[in-house]
């Protein structure tokens, strides 16, 4: 159970992925000792699964890449499949006409389109409807 302190180094981490634990610390009032167990624990608990670098959207390409799943195929084995590929960001099982959403991101369209092409050779992928994000 993620209480006020794991909560609020989460929302730091969302901000700036590269904080260092002492500035961590001295914004939550904790110890950088304090906080680096705390994300380990965050980390080992599955809580927190990556840190990553986002690239911003005039320095590369993201797009949404909604997936709909053969019904034989169990959709968490495809997420996961999904998941390991390079350059996606976010897997989300989801209802409706879909069955999965991928996020993507990459440093040009070229890079997403690769990305976009690994996703279509999934076993148990039936279609794909991609959107590029022009702003967010």
């Amino acid at each position: 159970m993620l209480d006020e302190k794991d909560k609020e180094i989460i929302r730091i981490l969302k901000q700036d992925g590269r904080i260092g634990y002492s500035d961590i610390g001295k914004q939550i009032g904790l110890s950088e000792g304090a906080v680096r167990k705390r994300i380990k624990l965050l980390v080992d608990a599955g809580v927190i699964r990556k840190f990553t670098v986002k690239v911003g959207a005039a320095e590369g390409t993201e797009a949404i890449t909604l997936l709909a799943t053969n019904p034989a195929a169990p959709t968490q084995e495809v997420s996961e499949k999904i998941r390991r590929i390079p350059n996606v960001e976010t897997v989300y099982e989801v209802t409706g006409e879909y069955d999965i959403v991928a996020v993507i991101s990459g440093m040009s369209v070229t890079e997403v389109n690769e990305c976009i092409e690994k996703i279509r050779r999934v076993d148990g992928i039936m279609k794909t409807n991609t959107m590029i994000v022009l702003r967010s």
